[in-house]
């Protein structure tokens, strides 16, 4: 039996005229939830390329000017352990696609104090990440 442990995801908060990309997700833990893209850091991967990578594979878009928003320590979907590194970008290109249907059912771009619910953990707390300038938060994360 494999010992459980610990992964490291990312997830980025995409502005674009005002307005962030959420998608709804599927198939996995938060399955209904919204959630901005993101994904897991693969061995020998730079947090920055993972954080551009994801979005790009998972909806298609191009960003720039990627900022470091928050670190989480997150046990909301337990029993998976993720620690979580959420970024803050600006779309440069490319219209949000379903490009992996297993995951994601749709992506849309929503006003961020209009937001579809329920909200993914991670989303839910980048936002407010965002709005107050938090940067760290340990295990007790409401979801």
């Amino acid at each position: 039996m494999e010992t459980p442990q610990a992964r490291v995801g990312t997830g980025v908060v995409i502005f674009k005229d005002g307005k962030i990309l959420l998608g709804k997700r599927k198939g996995a833990h938060g399955s209904g939830e919204y959630s901005s893209p993101g994904g897991h850091l693969e061995y020998m991967e730079s947090i920055d390329e993972c954080a551009k990578r994801e979005v790009l594979e998972e909806c298609g878009v191009k960003i720039n000017n990627l900022k470091f928003l928050h670190v989480a320590n997150d046990l909301s979907y337990a029993p998976k352990h993720f620690v979580n590194i959420s970024f803050t970008a600006d779309w440069e290109s490319g219209e949000p696609q379903v490009l992996e249907p297993e995951k994601c059912e749709s992506w849309g771009w929503y006003e961020i104090d209009n937001l579809p619910e329920p909200l993914y953990s991670m989303t839910k707390l980048s936002i407010q990440s965002y709005k107050n300038k938090e940067i760290y938060h340990d295990s007790k994360i409401n979801k």
